[in-house]
């Protein structure tokens, strides 16, 4: 079973740290990336980072993960909300996914109380701030290991 996670951050993340840090703290994602990193190094994965602002960028991400990755972590921001096109692509990824929320996206405003990935995603971190992608790269982690080894 392959080792690279595809983590993959949507709109306006590129803004973390300056953008309503009240909600979403001051570490950017920068930040995020480096202790990602850190982290991915002492659990024996390797990662892909990406962020955009646009959906299709996301979706081939997605498709290209489907070739090689282990898992993936998506905080789909915006997109949670509105991106059946996000889900579909998921849909397609036959490994695990786990959803990452920096806020607690259930004590906001009602539109964001729904999320189409999580139909597809097999854990949810949500509220954990930006501890929340270093979380889900521990869980990735030991699902990783639990896998059996593909059969020769």
């Amino acid at each position: 079973m392959s080792r690279l996670i595809y983590i993959l951050n949507g709109p306006n993340l590129n803004l973390l740290g300056k953008r309503q840090p009240h909600i979403y703290g001051h570490e950017t994602l920068a930040d995020v990336e480096r202790d990602c990193r850190s982290l991915a190094k002492e659990l024996k994965l390797d990662l892909e980072f990406h962020q955009s602002n646009r959906e299709y960028e996301l979706i081939d991400w997605i498709h290209e993960a489907r070739e090689a990755a282990g898992g993936i972590v998506i905080n789909p921001a915006a997109f949670t909300h509105t991106s059946v096109a996000l889900l579909d692509a998921l849909n397609t990824f036959e490994r695990d996914v786990i959803e990452v929320h920096i806020s607690q996206i259930h004590k906001r405003e009602t539109f964001r109380h729904h999320s189409y990935v999580s139909h597809r995603a097999d854990a949810v971190m949500a509220g954990f701030g930006t501890h929340g992608y270093q979380l889900a790269l521990r869980h990735m982690a030991r699902r990783l290991h639990e896998q059996p080894a593909p059969k020769v």
